[in-house]
């Protein structure tokens, strides 16, 4: 049923393309009001276009023109009318303006890559002539583009139809049906000679024998009238018809940008998952200014007193391994945390995460649907400048998590890389591979904050 309710939609778009708007003559002998369409100086009489007082021989003689007070980007009339007619009622966000090269977590050369065909796009639709082939995998930003072009168009007062090619398949079928309104072949002149046609999603049709005939049709007719086309499709074109391959393809004609990003949606998703890991702006209270000794025994403001200044001292220059141990509450994961801060304050790239969280961090990979391999996030986390895994607790845990954690423990300790662990487990309680690591201190210095838990002390100073 909501599909019957789509194709409808087209047809009633498709079938209504014939825009006709009123003409008035300039008179100049006329009071001067305010035109009811713009507000502004009444040029047109509010009928938004003009007819100038020439002689027979000028060239503007009997025609129609736009009236200069209301030109197509501020008659919103129009605007909203063109966009119906065009099926691009959907895609009104889909701007030049808001497409993102950066900050999608691209590599330089994908994001490279994709600025190219942005500027490809950005030409076309600033003079459209010939074809622009867009291919690229779903959610590479081809559909975006196509829809930038035709709202720029749009901007411009003309008309553009924009339809995905299965929509515009079934429209046509439509025409079949004993209660047409309207005839295939009336249908069909439509979209073929709309003067800019946008086909989004070729290839994703059903494949039959007569699909194929009408989109070479279609496609053949614009090709050989140079029509302004824009195609997308995530298809490779080799798998598409010779026939509609070989013109989407001549450079006499045709401009074929492949868009080689992947997903955006994807690349955001495990973006955002690692940012989530590492991410400090939770911990913006824990800072090195804001860390309170427990004053209830001299022992205890020694002990954290040491501790504060190895952490410091650590977080201005990382080197080797800094182990903190205490009870929860005294004060580990905010030194820890005012250590991320430092580094990450001086460009130091640093990797905060709770061991619970890394292992889930990890976990992730093996869904079916993930676009990340285990041995790309698990390199990541064994090869970052600074590591801080803070609660470390290998008691309770699956002997592949033991066994994950103590690899990405290992390789730093060999290779040397900075690295901070807090633990409420004593160090004869630490898994015994481990705790040789840690005991060895030509790399390793171990500070016990003892002492009472934070929120303790509080509720005993209130």
């Amino acid at each position: 049923m909501a599909k019957q309710k789509h194709t409808k939609k087209i047809q009633d778009v498709i079938s209504t393309m014939n825009l006709e708007t009123p003409s008035n003559n300039v008179d100049e002998d006329a009071p001067p009001t305010v035109c009811s369409l713009c507000g502004k100086d009444p040029i047109c009489g509010g009928m938004g276009m003009i007819k100038f007082n020439v002689p027979v021989g000028d060239p503007r003689f009997g025609k129609v023109f736009r009236c200069p007070n209301n030109p197509p980007h501020e008659d919103l009339q129009l605007q909203n009318r063109l966009r119906d007619l065009g099926n691009l009622s959907a895609f009104v966000d889909k701007r030049f303006d808001n497409f993102e090269v950066h900050n999608l977590g691209y590599t330089p050369e994908e994001e490279d890559s994709l600025a190219v065909v942005f500027h490809k796009a950005w030409d076309f639709a600033n003079a459209p002539r010939g074809w622009l082939v867009l291919e690229g995998k779903y959610g590479s930003g081809k559909t975006h583009l196509a829809a930038a072009i035709a709202n720029m168009r749009l901007g411009q007062g003309e008309q553009v139809v924009f339809v995905t090619v299965p929509d515009l398949l079934d429209y046509l079928r439509s025409a079949y049906a004993p209660n047409a309104e309207e005839t295939y072949d009336s249908m069909f002149d439509k979209v073929k000679n709309a003067y800019l046609l946008i086909l989004d999603d070729l290839g994703a049709e059903n494949p039959s024998g007569w699909a194929q005939e009408k989109l070479f049709q279609l496609i053949n007719h614009r090709y050989i009238h140079r029509m302004p086309t824009v195609i997308t499709t995530n298809v490779e074109l080799d798998r598409l018809d010779g026939r509609i391959r070989s013109r989407m393809v001549d450079p006499e004609l045709s401009s074929y940008q492949k868009l080689n990003v992947p997903d955006y949606r994807r690349v955001l998703e495990n973006k955002s998952r690692v940012e989530i890991q590492t991410d400090l702006s939770r911990y913006q209270h824990m800072r090195f200014d804001s860390f309170e000794l427990d004053q209830s025994s001299d022992e205890h403001v020694r002990y954290q007193r040491e501790a504060f200044y190895t952490a410091q001292e650590f977080a201005r220059n990382p080197n080797g391994w800094l182990c903190l141990m205490g009870k929860h509450g005294t004060g580990k994961t905010h030194l820890a945390v005012a250590i991320a801060h430092v580094c990450r304050e001086s460009g130091v790239d640093v990797t905060f995460i709770t061991s619970p969280d890394l292992l889930d961090y990890l976990r992730e990979t093996f869904h079916p649907n993930s676009a990340t391999r285990f041995g790309e996030r698990f390199d990541t986390i064994k090869n970052t400048q600074v590591l801080i895994l803070d609660d470390l607790n290998m008691t309770n845990a699956s002997g592949w998590a033991k066994e994950k954690l103590f690899q990405i423990l290992d390789y730093r300790y060999i290779s040397q890389l900075p690295t901070v662990i807090t633990s409420a487990l004593s160090i004869q309680q630490q898994d015994e591979r481990l705790r040789t690591r840690l005991m060895d201190d030509r790399l390793c210095r171990i500070e016990i904050l003892a002492g009472e838990a934070y929120s303790t002390r509080r509720r005993r100073t209130k």
